[in-house]
């Protein structure tokens, strides 16, 4: 084996490792998530089923990835959501740190992944509710494919995504993969991920996660 096949291997080793660490991140925070506050006001969506893409839905042709840009608000209007977003980072433990419980009406997106718009998926997070109310992404699991959803940019620019899948996801049963990976090549995805399920007041915590995956269709004018 020639030196530069084994620089390309060890390049792609590298590579392999710091994928798997993400998604060790990755996953770790979708347990995380589930996590409700003490004395959460327990189960919003009870164990619903994924709606995932029904037929019939028409939708709209993928718009070509932009040059992503810092998330500053989102708005989902068929649920009542609209809400500031701030760039979020990891904790000590390698997971990703969410919204605190006191900012209850913020999205926070990770910083140190995809920028909406750009090619790849990003990710946006939020609770659904705190110990004595309703969190920003309450609503989300009314969301259903075909309905906008629209992220506006600190520097002014808005661009418009569509929903095309919902599903719960089992908090026993997290892929890391199936959530935060890319459902199609070549396409500027979101992920909108809160919990879901019902809410376990032994364990204190929700049993699943929704997850409401997007594409990109539209890019609005400022």
């Amino acid at each position: 084996m020639s030196s530069e096949d084994s620089g390309h291997r060890r390049g792609r080793l590298l590579i392999g490792v710091a994928w798997a660490a993400l998604l060790l991140g990755l996953w770790l925070w979708g347990r995380r998530i589930a996590d409700g506050p003490d004395g959460a006001l327990g189960p919003k969506t009870g164990d619903v089923a994924a709606v995932g893409r029904p037929l019939g839905v028409d939708l709209p042709p993928a718009h070509r990835p932009v040059r992503g840009v810092t998330p500053g608000r989102v708005e989902i209007p068929a649920v009542g959501i609209s809400a500031p977003v701030v760039p979020r980072g990891l904790d000590d433990d390698g997971a990703v740190d969410p919204p605190p419980f006191d900012r209850p009406g913020e999205v926070g997106w990770f910083g140190a992944g995809t920028r909406p718009g750009a090619k790849g998926a990003a990710l946006l997070v939020g609770h659904v509710d705190t110990r004595r109310e309703p969190a920003v992404f309450y609503g989300l699991s009314a969301a259903r494919p075909g309905e906008k959803i629209r992220v506006e940019g600190e520097d002014g620019s808005r661009t418009e995504f569509t929903i095309d899948d919902v599903h719960v996801f089992r908090r026993d049963r997290f892929d890391p993969k199936k959530v935060y990976g890319r459902r199609e090549q070549g396409r500027a995805e979101l992920r909108l991920i809160t919990c879901g399920g019902s809410y376990d007041r032994k364990a204190q915590t929700y049993t699943a996660n929704v997850v409401v995956s997007a594409y990109l269709t539209a890019v609005l004018e400022h």
